[in-house]
């Protein structure tokens, strides 16, 4: 009886949510985020945003309860090494950093939990977990890390050597400021950068016509670059959808087959 009950809350608060009790319950808890996002836009705290907070944090207190008493479901570990192994995942750090807020709204004493109003921003990454879109890309960029961390490194591989070929190529003195364009090696890595990703804040800029042609190849080879990982995600996202439907229509044509 006890594993049917946890089962049954596991399908709810587990990823992908095909039920509706799990969509119902992860616009709840989008709702949370955002009531505990909200006092974060404003400077003065009144007492509205004071129940805000509250209202969400017992919401993540619940969520976090709820994921650690089904922890061996998602676990390698099927004993009770899943359930020590939890509280130390990304995820699970995440969702406690952002409810030890509440120990201070509850009482002062709590003085070694007294945070910043930059703790209570973790809180805009549990969203990931809620919001299908960006759960789809999550799922993607795990499945095609390898190819995205070669395309990663590819990229940081063009742009050292791009700054390295312009810090020695633009070596004149800027007639704006009576010194170099690049005051250092970051200084061109970071031109290096805003080059390659087509960002250009103008703030660093080739004088020489050498120093030119340089940021115009680089440019070109830049767009190439960067249009890799966007065409990779692209795919995996299609992919992803592809088969989260098909999961989904198994779940629906599940009871039909049993019952036939």
């Amino acid at each position: 009886m006890e594993t049917n009950w946890r089962k049954i809350v596991y399908d709810i608060v587990k990823t992908p949510r095909l039920s509706a009790q799990a969509r119902i319950y992860s616009f709840v808890m989008l709702l949370a985020i955002v009531i505990g996002v909200f006092p974060l836009m404003f400077r003065h705290y009144n007492k509205w945003f004071w129940w805000m907070d509250l209202i969400s944090s017992l919401l993540f207190i619940i969520d976090y309860v709820l994921r650690w008493a089904t922890a061996d479901f998602e676990s390698k570990y099927k004993d009770w090494r899943a359930y020590v192994v939890y509280p130390f995942t990304p995820m699970a750090i995440i969702d406690l950093l952002s409810i030890l807020p509440v120990f201070n709204m509850i009482s002062p004493t709590f003085k070694v939990v007294r945070v910043s109003r930059l703790l209570k921003l973790l809180r805009i990454f549990k969203v990931v977990r809620y919001f299908e879109p960006l759960m789809l890309i999550v799922a993607v960029v795990r499945k095609q890390g390898k190819i995205l961390w070669t395309v990663a490194s590819l990229a940081l591989f063009y742009i050292f050597i791009t700054a390295l070929i312009m810090f020695n190529a633009e070596d004149i003195i800027n007639p704006m400021t009576g010194q170099p364009l690049f005051r250092n090696f970051f200084d061109a890595f970071y031109w290096a950068a805003c080059t390659l990703t087509t960002v250009g804040y103008g703030d660093l800029y080739p004088i020489s016509n050498t120093g030119r042609v340089i940021s115009i190849l680089s440019s070109i080879v830049g767009i190439a670059i960067i249009a890799l990982p966007s065409g990779i995600i692209t795919a995996g996202y299609m992919d992803e959808l592809k088969l989260r439907k098909e999961l989904k229509e198994r779940e629906e044509n599940a009871p039909l087959a049993s019952a036939e």
